[in-house]
């Protein structure tokens, strides 16, 4: 327990200069040109196809790719830096790039072949969205309950199945498909596959009418005899638990960022509003009791906020960071969760309605604690390590 507890990294609150401008740039983009598109692609649970172009300029959607493949070439860290002040403004942005970098990129970066790298890279880093597929309708907490099936025909494989729940998929034009090569052998069955959109028999499905993150896309997909090649396999066969679980361990960093980015992002505009909202004669921030309720939402992320950065600095290292990056998405989509709830509180009637913004952010933090592993799913990952 104590190697668990004790395990801080040492430049957990230090950001070298390139981390600092890239973080600031992105803040600016997110005031300048998200901000005001927000509601309206709320109502029309659409991204806007523009603002997507423009995170690729910025080099948003390949932070992790090396420059030689027209990348970023920074880490994991700054990664989660973007996810952060994307969220701040619009967790539905935040989790599109989240999905693309400590997903989808983290996935090809360790677990690709040379060949793969050199054929997706490019054009993950320029124009194409990226898609994480590995939830169906029988297998969610239960990953690997996969009914997706994938068939040696050849040098290729043949893949029969549906996926529910794929983040990013009316958007993408990569998909990370994970099917099971051998229903007997359990999750040494799983292997991991990159699909094109174009490919014969792939369909992007129903998306769902969501509570929060409406312009976030959430599809299923449909895979009818999609032919995929031998050479589109990730990493080696019968191995795709591997890829999944490790590339999902990082991907829980992501979600915490995003946690904390959108909880800030409440508790900015409430810090706002309190001095400018009057009753009795003054403003309602400075009464104590609204004082007292703004420092402790302050300290709860502040707290939320060093998780994450622990946990992606670890990560960074190369030191062991599962137990932390369980820590971390625990508490900060819970800290999201209270801190928005509480927001809504000091806005009173306004904070019910759609002209403030906590109203949105209030809907978008319930997914916190549902994907990426649910809040339950972190307990008993935290627990199973403490407890070994």
């Amino acid at each position: 327990m104590a190697t668990v507890l004790t395990d801080i990294h040492p430049a957990l609150t230090t950001l070298s200069e390139q981390e600092r401008m890239f973080q600031e740039a992105v803040r600016d983009f997110a005031t300048s040109e998200i901000a005001p598109k927000i509601m309206a692609m709320d109502e029309a649970q659409q991204m806007d196809r523009g603002l997507v172009d423009q995170l690729f300029e910025l080099g948003v959607m390949g932070v992790e790719i090396p420059e030689t493949y027209g990348g970023t070439g920074a880490d994991f860290f700054t990664s989660v830096l973007v996810v952060e002040e994307l969220s701040k403004v619009d967790p539905a942005m935040g989790v599109l790039a989240d999905v693309q970098n400590t997903l989808v990129i983290n996935a090809i970066l360790r677990w690709g072949s040379d060949e793969l790298k050199g054929r997706y890279f490019p054009r993950l880093a320029s124009d194409t969205v990226g898609a994480y597929a590995l939830s169906e309708a029988g297998s969610g907490s239960d990953a690997f309950a996969l009914a997706c099936r994938a068939t040696a025909d050849g040098d290729d494989w043949i893949l029969n199945g549906q996926k529910m729940w794929i983040t990013n998929a009316n958007e993408a034009g990569v998909f990370i498909v994970f099917a099971t090569v051998d229903p007997g052998a359990g999750y040494r069955g799983i292997t991991a596959f990159v699909v094109e959109r174009d490919f014969d028999g792939f369909t992007v499905g129903k998306k769902e009418d969501k509570l929060g993150i409406r312009a976030s896309s959430t599809c299923e997909l449909v895979l009818e005899n999609v032919r995929v090649p031998a050479e589109n396999v990730l990493g080696d066969v019968g191995k795709g638990y591997k890829v999944a679980i490790e590339t999902l361990n990082e991907g829980r960093i992501g979600i915490g960022a995003q946690m904390i980015g959108l909880a800030q992002g409440a508790l900015d505009h409430t810090i706002a509003y309190v001095q400018q909202r009057e009753q009795f004669g003054r403003t309602i921030g400075s009464f104590q009791g609204v004082q007292f309720q703004i420092a402790e939402m302050a300290t709860e992320i502040e707290a939320a906020r060093l998780m994450v950065y622990n946990a992606a600095r670890l990560k960074c290292a190369g030191e062991p960071f599962l137990t932390q990056a369980a820590m971390a998405k625990l508490f900060s989509s819970e800290t999201a969760q209270r801190v928005t709830s509480r927001c809504i509180d000091l806005f009173g009637g306004y904070g019910f309605t759609k002209e403030y913004p906590v109203e949105k952010l209030y809907r978008d933090a319930k997914i916190g604690t549902i994907y990426e592993g649910t809040s339950n799913m972190q307990k008993q990952t935290i627990a199973k390590v403490l407890l070994k």
